[in-house]
This record gives structure tokens, C-alpha cells and sequence, in this order.
């Protein structure tokens, strides 16, 4: 038989993963819990596997649609209605901690593997599903992708500049957050079985995680009754919070009480903008924003962006650089807290959960070839659970 990756040290170190999930929003969730220790078995349909793995871009041979949420996990191909892969399946549930998938709402149950039907198999079992609209609702079985639930979500609607139009959010940000809260209500559930004894079913929904996320358009909603308005990259509720055009660039700038507007006014030699009748108080300032960016302008304009962010940060302003993504993952702060890391020979994005005491490798498992383990898996569940 095939020797097993052992995975150790991590905070899951010891949970059993099966991982029905494909594309990117359960495959995100379950990629957490591989990064934290937990094993994680890929169950993957016969012929291509996930679908990402025929997605760009590519580095070879190799998707890094695939590659960046699959990592460190193992692949078995299984067609889960043929009774022999079934038999596997149900014997990997009687000793697993936790299935995940993200099928539509009814899927699973005309497999026979619904919630009930494998809780009665193995009661401790955390069943986590994630989906456009989740298992209850008018929705349930509608069909969603993450710019349908972004349109859908109001998030679409509120992103972008007043004289433009609504605008897709720059990261397929609903998918995302469902895997993010995928990840969080397995956690969850875990946590309540220590005490309980017993699983649950985590039912995720892309479109309440993106609701959640709204915010300041929920805050509008349930104070007037009605939808933000497009305001670019400022704050809806204080200002100057702002990106700001330098000579050569642009900065942001956040001010979020009126003494650091004051500090502001005086890095940029114009102390007097603090007494102006305009910009007294936050409520004033938000009233005469467009006034208010081109007094600031004008000064910032003056000079080029690295000077303003030595002269405004020593000022105890807070102000940073607006950076792109190359930019962003090659600096020194994303390096010190190991947020670019390799697996598979491939550079990918970190896990932003820091622990101490618990290991946080710059070098991972690599996202597994299709069915890679599946003889070995195979072997290791033919059989139910050994004797306790």
C-alpha cells in the first residue's frame, strides 16, 4: 500500500476531510482547512476532474485556477453511482470528520447522500454545503456563478463612480466569501461537536456572504430605505477618506476624526483649511467633499506621491500608496508575514490565519494530479472503520 502524506502540527492536525467541492468557491473553504493541517481527500468526477483543471492561465501543463485552492490535498476519482466507488465513498464518511460540497440544492439527495442520509451513516459528521442561494428560499435551486450573485447582491450596484456603471467588484469576491464562510462554519460546527457530541449541516449561501459584506449599503438600507449611491473610492460617511492625485500618482488618505484632519491641513501647509466653515466637522466635510479633494488637490499635485507619504505619515496621518498586484505581493510586509509561499514549485498566495505555536510553511503540498492517490485511497477504504 502506498504511504499517506502525514500531516501534523497544524490547528486541524487529525480532522478527516472529503472534499466533494469544484471550482472555486467550496475548493477555497476546504483549502483553508489543508493549509491548517487537516487532511483533505478530493473526491473528483471520472474523465477531466474539477473543472478548473482545464482552466487559465496556466504555468505548463499546470492550472493555477486549480493549483491555488487545491493544494495539499489528495485526488481520488469516484463516480458516486456506481456501487463499488459508493461503497468507497460511504466508508471514507463512516471515518471522516467532514464532507463539503458545493452542488446545486438537491444534487446530493438524488445521489442518496443527503444530509440525513449520511448522518445516519456517521452522526459526529459535519456537512458543510455552499451554493448561489443556499437549500432554503425561493432560490434554492436557482443557478449561480459569482457575477450573478455580485448583480444580485447589490454589491455590483454601489461599486464604481457616479457618472459610470455598476461595476463587478475587481476578484470573483461572492464566491470567495463563500468558501471564506464555508471555512468558518465548519470551524463553528466543530467546535459545538466537542460539547455536543453530535454534527450539524452548515448550509452556506454565496448570496447571504455577500450581503453580509455590504455594510455601508446595508447601513443606508436601515436608516433611510434606500440604496447608496456610486461614490467611487470615497467613504459614503467621512471624509477626506479618499484616493488623491499626487504629481506623479495617487495616495489614499484617511481621516477619520476631525483632529486628524487638522494634522492633515498642517502637513500639507494649509492649517487654515481646518477653521473653514466647510470643513468644521465630518458632516460638513462629506457635504462639501468635492470641494473639500480639490483644496486638498491642489497641494498634493505640488509635490510627487513619496513625498507626501514620508511628510503626511510622519504627521501621524494615515496614508498609504496605491499599489498594483505585482506591487502589493512583492512587498516587504507581504514577505514578512509569509503571504506569497510555493507548492508545487509554483508561487501562490498565503493563508492569512496566523497562530502562534502553529506552523505557517512557506513551502506547501502541491495541488494533486488527477486520481493521484486513487489506487492508495482506494486500498485504505475498502473497508468500514477499524475496530475502536
Amino acid at each position: 500500500m502506498m504511504s499517506m502524506k502525514v500531516r501534523g502540527g497544524g490547528a486541524f492536525s487529525g480532522v478527516l476531510v472529503i472534499d466533494l467541492t469544484h471550482v472555486l468557491n467550496g475548493p477555497f473553504g476546504t483549502a483553508m482547512l489543508s493549509d491548517l493541517g487537516a487532511r483533505v481527500i478530493k473526491i473528483e468526477p471520472p474523465g477531466h476532474g474539477d473543472d478548473t483543471r482545464t482552466y487559465g492561465p496556466f504555468a505548463g501543463q499546470t492550472s493555477l485556477y486549480f493549483a491555488f485552492v487545491n493544494r495539499g490535498k489528495e485526488s481520488i476519482v469516484l463516480n458516486l453511482k456506481e456501487d463499488e466507488d459508493r461503497k468507497i465513498f460511504i466508508n471514507m464518511i463512516r471515518r471522516a470528520d467532514v464532507l463539503a460540497e458545493n452542488f446545486r440544492p438537491g444534487v446530493m439527495a438524488r445521489l442518496g447522500f443527503s444530509y440525513e442520509d449520511l448522518a445516519k451513516v456517521n452522526p459526529r459528521l459535519i456537512y458543510a454545503s455552499s451554493s448561489g442561494f443556499g437549500h432554503t428560499g425561493p432560490l434554492a435551486d436557482y443557478p449561480a456563478y459569482d457575477t450573478i450573485v455580485q448583480a444580485m447582491s447589490g454589491i455590483m450596484d454601489m461599486t464604481g463612480f457616479p457618472d459610470g456603471p455598476p461595476t463587478r467588484v475587481g476578484t470573483s469576491l461572492s464566491d470567495l466569501l463563500g468558501g471564506l464562510y464555508m471555512f468558518s462554519g465548519i470551524a463553528s460546527a466543530l467546535y459545538a461537536r466537542e460539547k455536543t457530541g453530535r454534527g450539524t449541516h452548515v448550509d452556506i449561501a454565496m448570496f447571504d456572504a455577500t450581503l453580509a459584506f455590504l455594510e455601508h449599503g446595508a447601513m443606508e438600507f436601515a436608516a433611510t430605505g434606500r440604496a447608496l449611491d456610486r461614490i467611487g473610492n470615497r467613504h459614503p460617511f467621512l471624509a477626506p477618506f479618499d484616493l488623491f492625485e499626487c504629481a506623479d500618482g495617487h495616495v489614499a488618505i484617511c481621516c477619520g476624526n476631525d483632529h486628524l484632519f487638522a494634522k492633515l491641513c498642517g502637513a500639507i501647509g494649509r492649517a487654515e483649511l481646518a477653521n473653514d466653515p466647510r470643513f468644521l466637522d465630518d458632516v460638513s466635510r462629506v457635504q462639501n467633499v468635492v470641494a473639500l479633494r480639490a483644496a486638498l488637490e491642489v497641494e498634493l499635485k505640488k509635490a510627487p506621491a513619496a513625498y507626501w507619504l514620508t511628510n503626511i505619515h510622519a504627521a501621524g496621518v494615515p496614508i498609504g500608496p496605491l499599489l498594483d498586484a505585482t506591487q502589493a505581493l512583492s512587498h516587504p510586509q507581504a514577505q514578512a508575514r509569509n503571504m506569497m509561499i510555493e507548492a508545487g514549485g509554483l508561487k501562490m498566495t498565503g493563508i492569512p490565519i496566523k497562530m502562534k505555536g502553529y506552523p505557517d510553511e512557506p513551502i506547501r503540498a502541491p495541488a494533486p494530479d488527477l486520481d493521484e492517490h486513487g489506487a492508495a485511497l482506494r486500498e485504505e477504504f475498502a473497508n468500514g472503520p477499524p475496530p475502536a
